[in-house]
């Protein structure tokens, strides 16, 4: 069966979602959507996410995976609202409940809150096959950026989330709450190890002077140019780089308000007795 995919671009966030599903099949799935949010007012909005239910209804596809690659820290995901509206179930890493953990601490979610990962649908082990359709795919855990990031080989392409950049802007930060430098390259290698020919699909662009948003790359191309993980760069010459480069990093913008909806599957948080959800943003706690 062969796999169409379909990149949605966010440039407000540098996110990349993809609609993936059979060619002249219906069944797809929805990789990292984004729920649009302006920090300055506190408004959500499903701009972004509505143009995926418009590809989904225009092709006559029925959504069966939502799929996420982590508790992004740079959007909100928007799985929950397309979960309402186009069906499928929310998909995420095993291990998400380690990253509830630490965000339960820090914004103080209380015992009603469970890290169990219960919010979500499935919750996938390291090489768990799953099918969209006739499509078949695997779940590769990729920790290093968070310990629950996952990639998803779904036929001849993976999709990697923040693992790895395009060539010229490398690879993901690995300071966050349980990120880990060294787990990162070693995740990076496995994925390089694949065929050369593979297509790896990436969930952020941050394209450098001169050129436009491009999300579509290959292992061999990693391996031949990425300027932080090429061949013949070392596990220790990475570990010593990503850790220089990432103290001299920016908190992403959206992270505080992101992560506490993010750990909810997409969820924003339960309406307190005014009618109104809030989002807690922790004074001197990072």
């Amino acid at each position: 069966m062969q796999m169409q995919v379909q990149g949605f671009h966010d440039p407000e966030t540098g996110t990349v979602s993809y609609v993936v599903h059979e060619q002249g099949g219906t069944a797809a799935a929805v990789i990292d959507p984004v729920l649009d949010y302006d920090p300055k007012s506190g408004r959500t909005s499903t701009a972004h996410a509505d143009e995926l239910i418009d590809y989904v209804l225009r092709h006559g596809l029925s959504v069966q995976w939502l799929l996420e690659t982590h508790a992004h820290a740079d959007h909100l995901s928007a799985a929950g609202y397309l979960k309402r509206v186009l069906g499928g179930r929310i998909g995420i890493g095993a291990q998400i409940g380690a990253v509830q953990r630490v965000f339960k601490r820090l914004y103080n979610l209380g015992p009603g809150f469970p890290c169990d990962g219960s919010q979500f649908d499935h919750l996938f082990q390291d090489g768990e096959r799953f099918h969209i359709g006739a499509l078949e795919g695997e779940a590769i855990a990729v920790p290093g950026h968070t310990p629950a990031d996952m990639a998803y080989r779904i036929g001849d392409a993976v999709f990697v989330g923040d693992t790895l950049f395009m060539p010229d802007v490398g690879t993901a930060r690995a300071d966050f709450p349980g990120g880990d430098a060294r787990q990162l390259y070693r995740s990076i290698r496995r994925l390089l190890a694949l065929p050369e020919a593979t297509r790896l699909y990436v969930c952020h662009d941050y394209p450098p002077a001169g050129r436009g948003p491009q999300w579509e790359t290959t292992v061999g191309e990693q391996r031949a140019h990425n300027i932080h993980v090429r061949d013949g760069i070392g596990e220790d010459e990475f570990v010593a780089m990503r850790t220089a480069r990432d103290r001299t990093l920016d908190m992403p913008t959206l992270m505080l308000p992101a992560i506490q909806v993010n750990v909810r599957a997409g969820e924003l948080p339960p309406p307190e007795p005014n009618g109104i959800a809030y989002l807690k943003i922790p004074l001197n706690a990072l």
